[in-house]
């Protein structure tokens, strides 16, 4: 049965206090679509992959996760996955403002 997207899985933005998220905090709602970008010349994490929305960067991809989606982004399957915002909760520390999932779209 053909379903939109699956679930890959979900965490908290890594480093969201140390990027300009604070900057588009109060404009993102579940359901919003993030942009994954590849770093793989991070020098402290070469499967690094940073969340963008609009072009400014929110953090990255916990690096306990990012492995497996790094190597499928880097054989040229980026297409297939999407981010999305899943909750977003200003009142937070900001290391849990924002909780995200990346979804793999079904192609059938």
């Amino acid at each position: 049965m053909y379903e939109p997207s699956r679930n890959l899985f979900s965490f908290h933005i890594a480093g969201f206090q140390f990027y300009d998220g604070a900057l588009v905090l109060s404009e993102l709602k579940a359901g919003d679509a993030l942009d994954l970008v590849p770093e793989p010349d991070n020098p402290h994490d070469s499967e690094a992959i940073a969340i963008k929305c609009k072009g400014v960067k929110l953090g990255y991809v916990p690096s306990d996760m990012n492995a497996p989606l790094a190597v499928m982004m880097h054989y040229g399957h980026a297409s297939v996955f999407e981010c999305r915002v899943l909750q977003v909760a200003p009142e937070r520390s900001p290391w849990h403002q924002v909780r995200a999932a990346v979804f793999v779209k079904d192609a059938r």
